[in-house]
């Protein structure tokens, strides 16, 4: 019986644990060594609540995070790498995060 109760709560703590994969937008050459790149994401995506795990795929300019839904969902993390600055699937990025990048960053007007 006590198996019984371990296996069906940790059947419900695994389904809390979720995984998306956004495409962010970056101008970036350098985005994993770059100051204001991953690693100004990797502080706002810090912030939100539920975000356990991120991993990143520069060339495709990808991250992937691994989250408890209880705490978050797949559009506040959207909206968490918009506020550092960059454009995440359909949300558009901050003017202030985006102002707040360094010039490698940014567009190429």
């Amino acid at each position: 019986m006590v198996v019984f109760f371990l296996a069906l709560f940790s059947s419900f703590s695994q389904a809390q644990t979720k995984q998306v994969t956004i495409r962010y937008t970056s101008h970036c050459d350098h985005f994993e060594a770059c100051e204001t790149g991953k690693a100004r994401m990797e502080k706002e995506l810090g912030f939100t609540k539920g975000v356990k795990k991120l991993s990143f795929d520069p060339k495709a300019s990808t991250v992937t995070v691994v989250y408890n839904s209880k705490k978050t969902d797949e559009q506040k993390i959207r909206q968490a790498i918009a506020k550092a600055g960059y454009d995440a699937d359909e949300v558009k990025a901050d003017p202030k995060g985006y102002a707040k990048l360094d010039e490698c960053c940014r567009k190429k007007e």
